[in-house]
């Protein structure tokens, strides 16, 4: 467990790669249940979040994915998907822990604006992280995994955003 974390940490920092993971179905659902633990760890912690929010994030995420995965099939090389959504789920997950843990502990030390801006600088973080490990997938130019990033970005908060307006 502790060098799927260790790969999984080199990967958000951007010096290894989604070939780096074994191409391993329990490494995959293990990758998928650690960002799920993060996602509810951030629901019970956080009074601000609800279940709605949960779901909405689960269906945000999912999305991504589906997006990622259809980059694979584009470029021919499906057989990474689960390399690939190990990488993404489980540097998700790093992230979600990351963010959690800059709103745990500086929000009482130096407010909530501060640890909220802290948080949204490390979601900012997972374009390029999503970016780098899509662009070693298809074995393309970083520049190539950024902008298909961003653009799922753009994607998942336009969707986001339309689900969360209240009715």
């Amino acid at each position: 467990m502790l060098p799927l974390i260790r790969t999984l940490f080199d990967i958000t920092l951007l010096r290894r790669g989604p070939e780096d993971i074994p191409h391993s179905w329990f490494i995959f659902y293990l990758c998928i249940a650690l960002w799920l633990f993060g996602l509810v760890s951030m629901t019970l912690f956080l009074q601000s979040t609800d279940a709605r929010d949960a779901w909405v994030s689960v269906a945000t995420w999912v999305l991504g994915l589906v997006c990622y995965v259809f980059v694979l099939v584009i470029f021919g090389q499906t057989n990474r998907g689960v390399q690939t959504v190990s990488a993404l789920a489980g540097t998700g997950a790093i992230i979600l822990g990351g963010i959690l843990a800059i709103l745990v502990i500086v929000t009482p030390t130096l407010g909530a604006d501060k640890a909220n801006l802290g948080a949204v600088l490390v979601m900012f973080w997972s374009v390029p992280v999503e970016g780098h490990i899509i662009a070693r997938a298809i074995e393309r130019h970083w520049y190539i995994g950024i902008v298909i990033a961003m653009l799922v970005f753009v994607l998942q908060w336009s969707f986001e955003m339309s689900l969360s307006l209240e009715p």
